[in-house]
């Protein structure tokens, strides 16, 4: 039975970091048993299937953060590896209160996702270095630990439990662009969206995708919870550069309109629209059943306001007006209508 990659990689680690010289490949084959495993003399096929494993292994660990260095063996004089100790020893870990909290809640984004128990793990061994405080190694029943009771009973939570979250989070990481079905707000049918992935964030109590919409040629941000389906990754890398630094709120903010310059005037019925009024920069009763709303303008806009159909009339600007019509028109299946 073939031995896991995992395992063959920690026997490996352990190997070259317990070590007291450097170990040549040779001897490394022989203490290794995924190494061992592999039939055959030296110079017979095997021996280059267990050459490009050990430098992909090599490789790997290096990735992950082991310090390999090199040096003579003495027993046969080929190159040897080791992992110092002392070069893989992680400093002493000091965090505020502020920093520990914050690491605290990004670890339980994770409770409804894949990684639940890698993030409880290393939560763990964060408070065994007593990186939270000298509470982890407090007594049951002692003040510390009851006083650490007392302040974790009202905590925040950030739940990701969108069907795509796992998916379109390893898809950033890995950088692999996605497709995947999206209903736009007032849309009668969801549209598919091939989007190179950036980053994911939690905001008002919904998770957004901000990446670059290969359709449309420029940065977009999509609510998780409007995604059909499933996310599908597609071969290939990226094909427009990734921000430096990915906002996503600014995005969000940006589509929904939130710290826009400009202003639009709507009627609303009233009793209904509460959810614009909170947003309202001015507001005034108007004629009839009727109040006159002042509202920031920007991109996503005509989407809110489209849905709440007949219980709104934008009177100005013009553009948003066509684009409210446009969304309504959409959601009626109207095509090719002149605009009202």
């Amino acid at each position: 039975m073939a031995i896991p990659k995992a395992e063959r990689l920690m026997n490996l680690a352990l190997c070259l970091m317990n070590a007291r010289r450097p170990l040549s490949k040779r001897e490394l084959r022989a203490s290794i048993e995924a190494y061992a495993s592999l039939d055959g003399g030296p110079g017979g096929a095997d021996e280059a299937a267990f050459n490009r494993m050990f430098e992909r292994d090599k490789e790997d660990l290096r990735e992950l953060g082991l310090v390999i260095e090199t040096g003579e063996s003495p027993l046969d004089g080929e190159t040897g590896y080791l992992a110092k100790r002392a070069s893989n020893r992680l400093p002493e870990l000091a965090l505020a209160a502020e920093e520990a909290a914050a690491l605290a809640l990004a670890a339980r984004v994770w409770q409804q996702a894949r990684l639940a128990g890698a993030a409880s793990g290393a939560l763990q061994k964060l408070r065994a270095a007593g990186a939270f405080g000298n509470n982890g190694g407090a007594a049951e029943g002692s003040p510390a630990r009851e006083e650490e009771g007392r302040a974790t009973v009202l905590e925040p939570r950030i739940p990701a439990h969108e069907p795509s979250f796992d998916k379109l989070m390893l898809a950033a990481r890995e950088r692999r662009p996605v497709t995947f079905a999206y209903r736009r707000s007032g849309a009668p049918e969801p549209g598919t969206r091939t989007v190179e992935p950036w980053a994911l964030e939690c905001w008002h109590g919904h998770w957004y995708l901000a990446g670059f919409d290969r359709d449309r040629e420029d940065a977009r941000v999509f609510k998780l919870s409007r995604i059909v389906g499933q996310v599908r990754t597609r071969s290939g890398g990226f094909t427009a550069e990734v921000p430096a630094h990915v906002d996503v709120r600014e995005h969000v903010a940006r589509f929904a309109g939130e710290g826009a310059t400009a202003t639009a005037r709507v009627r609303l019925r009233r009793g209904v629209g509460w959810p614009l009024r909170t947003k309202a920069l001015a507001e005034k009763s108007a004629e009839g059943e009727w109040d006159e709303v002042e509202l920031p303008y920007g991109h996503g806009l005509a989407a809110d306001l489209a849905e709440f159909g007949a219980d709104v009339l934008v009177l100005g600007p013009e553009e948003l007006r066509a684009e409210v019509l446009a969304h309504l028109r959409a959601a009626a299946g109207v095509k090719g209508a002149e605009t009202a």
